[in-house]
């Protein structure tokens, strides 16, 4: 079948598509979102505050025993 030919069934149903949740947004609902990851500021305050919390419980830990 050539580019120029036309489909064989020309009713065929075409695929649906999900109801949008609102028709102004630019870029149709279907499609996958993702996060963005995090900047190295916030994911070394994450590891920070990890350790602080974890060098809380063992100086607690040594402290009243």
């Amino acid at each position: 079948m050539s580019t120029q030919e036309s489909p064989q069934n020309p009713q065929a149903p075409q695929p649906s598509q999900p109801p949008q949740a609102s028709q102004t947004t630019a870029q149709p609902s279907y499609e996958p979102r993702y996060e963005p990851p995090p900047s190295v500021g916030k994911l070394f305050f994450w590891v920070l505050l990890f350790l602080v919390a974890a060098l809380a419980v063992v100086l607690g830990g040594v402290y009243f025993t």
